[in-house]
């Protein structure tokens, strides 16, 4: 297995504890948040690590010139500091290493994915006094600066470059081949955006079957997320299935069926043969 390792089973079970505590907090803290999912990434993020990590964001706020101005200045102060200055940006390369997924690492490294990027820039500018959110473009995260009727986005996988109305079109484009609506351009809440980055840290482990690990802990942390589709949990029965956990994979897959079957029995009656299937490998 390559690295990261994975935490303890004890230490483990602490970081989902505290995942689900903060997850169902009144206000869902997102630095918090996507740590804890590299703490379940990654073994060697103890308590120090954790709060290095923070200490880190804190001392990068503190590098923002005070009050900069309206949006498109505070968007500018980002951009020289985290972009220019300090090198944070992304390249194709960052989509195929699961750290390009985890904050901790995107911290060392200054590389990333196009969301874990956008959650740096905001904690940033948020800890600086900005009104900073996320934006989840169709297939390319980035960041808004100010209310909606004075909006302006920066791409921090591109160093944080200010986007106009053109730009933003072209990535929708890009990634869907639709148009930019008006409703893409809303703040994505902190669930939201830890929910889109267990599904980008399930699509790289789909792509390698060899770290089905990667692909259980992700569904189960999303599990513990307050709102999530029921279909997560056929997901992780196959995934249990798949490690050779026969008995609990059967088990997932009657439960998964009890669900479905108030909506579409002949599906159900499928998932129950799976789960028959599954306890006939225990013979």
């Amino acid at each position: 297995m390559r690295p990261p390792y994975p935490p303890s089973p004890e230490r483990s079970a602490e970081v989902r504890r505290r995942f689900a505590e903060e997850a169902r907090s009144e206000r869902p803290d997102l630095s918090a948040l996507c740590l804890l999912v590299g703490a379940e990434a990654d073994g060697t993020l103890d308590e120090a690590g954790l709060d290095a990590a923070q200490i880190e964001l804190d001392r990068l706020a503190g590098q923002l010139p005070f009050r900069p101005g309206g949006p498109r200045s505070w968007a500018v102060a980002l951009r020289e500091l985290l972009g220019d200055r300090c090198g944070f940006r992304g390249s194709a390369a960052d989509y195929q290493r699961l750290e390009s997924s985890l904050l901790h690492q995107v911290l060392v490294r200054r590389r990333g994915l196009p969301i874990l990027l956008s959650v740096v820039w905001m904690e940033v500018a948020r800890r600086a006094g900005a009104h900073v959110y996320g934006v989840a473009l169709p297939g390319h995260f980035v960041v808004g600066f100010g209310a909606l009727e004075e909006q302006v986005l920066a791409d921090p996988f591109d160093g944080g470059r200010v986007l106009s109305g053109a730009d933003a079109e072209v990535l929708v484009a890009g990634a869907t081949g639709a148009s930019l609506h008006p409703s893409m351009l809303g703040p994505a809440e902190p669930l939201e955006v830890v929910a889109r980055i267990l599904n980008n840290i399930r699509a790289w482990a789909a792509a390698r079957p060899e770290r089905s690990d990667v692909s259980l802990w992700a569904v189960e942390l999303a599990l513990l997320l307050p709102s999530h589709p029921a279909r997560l949990r056929y997901e992780r029965a196959q995934l249990l299935v798949q490690r050779g956990d026969f008995v609990e994979g059967a088990a997932e897959l009657e439960a998964y069926a009890d669900v479905v079957g108030a909506v579409d029995e002949p599906a159900a009656e499928r998932v129950r043969q799976q789960a028959h299937a599954a306890r006939a490998m225990l013979n």
